[in-house]
């Protein structure tokens, strides 16, 4: 199935994307003398049954029982999980994180390889499709990440990652915006990511179920992989391209160590990681050492204001997303202690 979350009258509503139309979760099981909530909040909230319910929705729907479906491309749509109970952001892929220390003179580290990590984003900052609006001091090197991202479906505690793939109710894409010049000015201090990437992380455009990415399916000792192509365009030009499968740490084992002595609940979002030339970070970099030894010099590329950044993972869809920036010209960046020796 995939589900997408929409706004109808200004009122959040869930329902099940099917043939470029949206059936309204709450009403079309009304329709069949079942209740289901109206939000995916309380969606998840249900667990197993809620999602054993769906399924017969779904069934009706496909065999035309149920008729009163939206068209897709008319709707307003959400983040597919609008109000996440948690937003963690895992450090997945071994490409990136190698390439990226590589481009700045630095050793990959070990501890890469010994166990997978994660930080905590802001999840009171998720968006959907559509337009997303920054800060003057985030357009100082505004950066994409193209990641995939799973949201937990039951509440689970000391999870091994032999059991957790049970525990995910589906995937989405993920971009995890980044203010890189906020970003590597407060990590200095060795904490963080803090303003460099609370402002927004943009989920969607559906939640796809697990058995729906069964043709695509890796099957590992320590959790599922998928085979799903990955790209990203700017302005409609591609400049990223990798695969899921890639992962070198599975969202199974990611589960394991995030749920160590800690409850995960439905409605918690855990993202990949940025894939292998998914970021501008990683890029910029690149494309410098390249110049360089062609005796030129590269200038950084940035995601500016008016902007459009499409990411695009097989079976995921594509999430599409327009810079927009704040009338506000307040800055931060600007607003230090001038300490006096």
């Amino acid at each position: 199935m995939k589900f997408v979350s929409y706004l109808n009258k200004k009122e959040e509503r869930l329902g099940i994307l099917f043939n470029d139309k949206v059936y309204d979760l709450q009403k079309a099981a009304s329709i069949i003398k079942i209740k289901l909530p109206s939000t995916m909040k309380k969606f998840l909230e249900g667990e197993d049954s809620s999602m054993k319910l769906a399924r017969k929705v779904f069934e009706s729907i496909k065999k035309e029982k149920i008729k009163s479906g939206l068209k897709y491309s008319r709707l307003a749509l959400l983040s597919p999980v609008p109000n996440p109970t948690s937003l963690r952001d895992g450090y997945a892929f071994r490409q990136h994180v190698f390439t990226a220390r590589r481009n700045r003179g630095v050793e990959m580290i070990p501890e890469f390889d010994q166990f997978p990590i994660f930080y905590f984003g802001n999840h009171n900052s998720v968006f959907g499709p559509g337009n997303v609006k920054v800060e003057d001091d985030h357009l100082r090197g505004l950066d994409f990440e193209l990641e995939c991202a799973i949201v937990i479906g039951k509440k689970g505690k000391n999870i091994t990652s032999n059991k957790a793939d049970e525990y995910i109710a589906g995937y989405m894409i993920m971009n995890d915006l980044s203010a890189r010049v906020l970003q590597m000015e407060e990590m200095k201090l060795s904490l963080g990511p803090a303003k460099g990437k609370d402002f927004a992380t943009t989920l969607g455009p559906w939640l796809v179920t697990p058995d729906e990415l069964d043709p695509y399916i890796v099957k590992t000792k320590l959790g599922n992989k998928y085979n799903l192509e990955m790209k990203a365009r700017h302005n409609g030009k591609q400049i990223s391209k990798g695969n899921v499968n890639q992962m070198d740490w599975t969202f199974a084992e990611i589960i394991e160590r995030a749920s160590y002595g800690v409850t995960l609940y439905p409605g918690d979002v855990i993202g990949s990681g940025t894939v292998g030339t998914g970021c501008y970070l990683e890029l910029n970099g690149t494309w410098a050492i390249e110049a360089k030894e062609k005796g030129l010099e590269h200038k950084p590329v940035w995601l500016n204001d008016g902007d459009e950044i499409e990411l695009e993972i097989t079976g995921l869809g594509i999430l599409k997303n327009k810079v927009k920036k704040s009338k506000s010209s307040r800055s931060i960046l600007a607003n230090k202690k001038n300490l006096k020796q």
